[in-house]
């Protein structure tokens, strides 16, 4: 583990406040100065946007360079996604005048997995408060400038944590789900470097819904958000349902509105890029 710094400069679509807080993670928080600072994997990386130059920075153990760059997915030309999905109609256009500096980050698997269970029917500072929580107590500790940070703890180090003691973070009804999602895991019931290898996003989500905790929304944001990383897939939540709604469907009552509705207009209009029209959407209205 070693401190260092990585700077690039003039990149379009990197907003930090876009990136962080569009609702794909939970353990990024800002700093007094504007910067983020976050856990990814065994790095603690703080970023800030300076002037035309956006500074990395951290204690890594491999590369910032290599991680940076897989990461925060900078190998990808978003400006080419947002120019394609803004030809589609003007409510897509001004969703993503929005959220321009929007990127889909490479995040661990089994740690998506496991915050998106966690997230089921919870509000952001409470899931970021558990996940803190379980890697406050399960994972690695590491020092940063005199803070304490905390590794994500991996499927062996939760491996004897009992349903009580998952209670006792604040889970809920998900400490069973988390149990059973972490023992499945071990046992390779799901082999989650199999999901990796295959390209087919279909049988990849019949897999992820025979976890525990995982549904049709929770699965598909683990194959959005995490290094499965298909852009295909459509999340629905509340608030996607409602700008679906009342952009193309226009239900008097948007709870009329079926999963099948949306998924078929979302295929149909958005096709391979669903899931960053998705996030564009979203965020726009959540925010906006």
């Amino acid at each position: 583990m070693q401190k260092q710094k990585y700077k690039i400069e003039n990149i379009d679509s990197f907003d930090l406040k876009d990136i962080f807080e569009c609702g794909q993670c939970f353990r990024w928080n800002k700093q007094e100065d504007g910067s983020y600072t976050g856990v990814v994997k065994n790095n603690i990386l703080n970023v800030k946007k300076q002037d035309n130059q956006i500074i990395f920075q951290g204690i890594c153990e491999d590369n910032i360079q290599k991680i940076v760059e897989n990461y925060f997915d900078l190998n990808r030309d978003y400006e080419k996604i947002k120019k394609d999905l803004s030809k589609i109609d003007d409510n897509m256009k001004t969703s993503i005048e929005y959220g321009k500096g929007i990127r889909i980050l490479n995040q661990d698997l089994w740690e998506t997995i496991i915050s998106f269970i966690i997230s089921a029917n919870n509000n952001i500072p409470r899931i970021k408060g558990i996940i803190e929580r379980l890697s406050q107590k399960y994972g690695k500790e590491i020092i940063y400038k005199g803070e304490k940070y905390y590794t994500f703890p991996t499927p062996e180090e939760l491996k004897n944590v009992t349903v009580e003691e998952y209670r006792k973070l604040g889970l809920g009804f998900r400490d069973i789900r988390l149990y059973e999602t972490t023992k499945m895991i071990l046992e390779k019931e799901i082999d989650l470097e199999k999901l990796k290898e295959n390209p087919n996003t279909k049988e990849v989500r019949e897999e992820l819904l025979k976890l525990s905790g995982v549904g049709p929304k929770v699965a598909d944001c683990i194959l959005l958000f995490s290094d499965l990383k298909r852009f295909e897939v459509f999340p629905i939540d509340v608030w996607v349902r409602r700008v679906m709604n009342d952009l193309y469907i226009k239900n008097e009552d948007e709870n009329k509105v079926s999963k099948k509705q949306i998924e078929k207009i979302a295929e149909e209009k958005f096709g391979n890029l669903a899931g960053l029209a998705q996030q564009y959407l979203f965020y726009w209205r959540r925010e906006a």
